[in-house]
């Protein structure tokens, strides 16, 4: 999984360094796409699920699964860059929310509060710990800057397959009576809005928005529960 990892950092590396104003949303997908080649790895998207496209690349109001294609980026956009890779029969994803050119300081905000709310619930991610309060920690941080889980849209085990159990929610669950074991590999994804906690899937079939319109940010990596700090696979 480590190798799978390695991969799926290194192609976020070269999306994020296509990001700018006039770029589609299909350029950067073939970036992403000439990395996984050069590694011998594939779409797990495409492979588990016929996703049409390397990667999903969402823009502003769009929180997951945006298919890619002629859609320029404009300047002061955000995108969402989440790529998962399956290499030797084994998975890995991770996401970033960046902005494009100059952004708000509204958005900037949004941004680091994805990240900060992940680390947030990373340093629960502990054997032995509760699952319910990993997604607690990530819904205090999130609400601490003034912003919104989207409760829809939730992380998930990953290793032999792109989604395994268990869903991991970025809120706290009290009915979750699950706890955390050495070795578990999951992918920890605050998803978070601007605006309301709802959702609704465009008429695509694929790419799910927030139901009000408003900005987006995900932040995610593919964690190793341990006794200590999780390892994070899909960091550089």
């Amino acid at each position: 999984m480590k190798k799978a990892g390695a991969v799926v950092s290194a192609a976020i590396a070269a999306m994020r360094n296509s990001v700018s104003p006039g770029v589609t949303t299909g350029e950067l997908d073939a970036v992403a796409g000439r990395v996984l080649t050069s590694h011998g790895a594939r779409s797990a998207p495409q492979l588990a699920y016929d996703f049409p496209g390397t990667t999903c690349i969402s823009v502003n109001d769009e929180a997951v699964h945006g298919i890619p294609g002629g859609r320029a980026l404009d300047e002061g956009d955000l995108v969402t860059l989440d790529v998962t890779v399956e290499l030797n029969g084994y998975f890995a994803d991770a996401a970033v929310t960046m902005g494009v050119g100059q952004i708000s300081e509204r958005a900037q905000r949004l941004i680091a509060c994805a990240e900060a709310a992940f680390h947030r619930g990373a340093r629960l991610a502990r054997a032995g710990e509760r699952l319910a309060n990993v997604g607690g920690a990530v819904e205090a941080e999130v609400k601490k800057h003034g912003f919104t889980v989207l409760r829809d849209l939730c992380g998930h085990g990953i290793g032999r397959s792109i989604h395994e159990e268990p869903s991991v929610v970025n809120y706290y669950e009290p009915r979750d009576r699950t706890r955390l074991t050495h070795g578990l590999v999951f992918a920890l994804e605050p998803i978070i809005s601007a605006g309301s906690w709802r959702t609704k899937t465009r008429a695509d079939g694929w790419t799910i928005a927030s139901v009000d319109g408003s900005l987006t940010a995900h932040f995610e990596h593919t964690i190793v529960v341990t006794r200590g700090m999780p390892l994070l696979l899909t960091a550089a």
